[in-house]
């Protein structure tokens, strides 16, 4: 399964109305980090597809949601359950330690 893009309009109502927690990457095209993290974040999104949905939030596109969740540096990884984020991550990181932190949510 593909990350699916989320946007703003409809941000709100995929995140709260998820039955599984919601992992969402903040990215830019022009950021380095971020591309390294994108296969990363898209291996997870497979490998955890029953447990997590898995959205990817384009900062330059988006930017009323950066500002929403005070995104200053990307990639910036927000984890949300019930429609409340309660888990942050920044900066690209091994797969290895995505996972873990994301499974001690789940």
């Amino acid at each position: 399964m593909a990350t699916t893009p989320i946007t703003t309009d409809k941000f709100d109502s995929i995140v709260s109305g998820s039955a599984k927690p919601v992992l969402v990457d903040f990215w830019a095209s022009w950021c380095g980090p971020c591309r390294a993290l994108g296969p990363v974040v898209e291996e997870i999104s497979g490998e955890l597809s029953d447990k997590l949905d898995v959205y990817k939030c384009n900062v330059d596109e988006e930017a009323d949601l950066a500002t929403r969740f005070r995104i200053v540096s990307i990639p910036t990884l927000i984890l949300f359950k019930n429609g409340k984020p309660v888990h942050t991550m920044v900066g690209n990181m091994p797969k290895a330690e995505l996972k873990k932190e994301l499974e001690a949510y789940l």
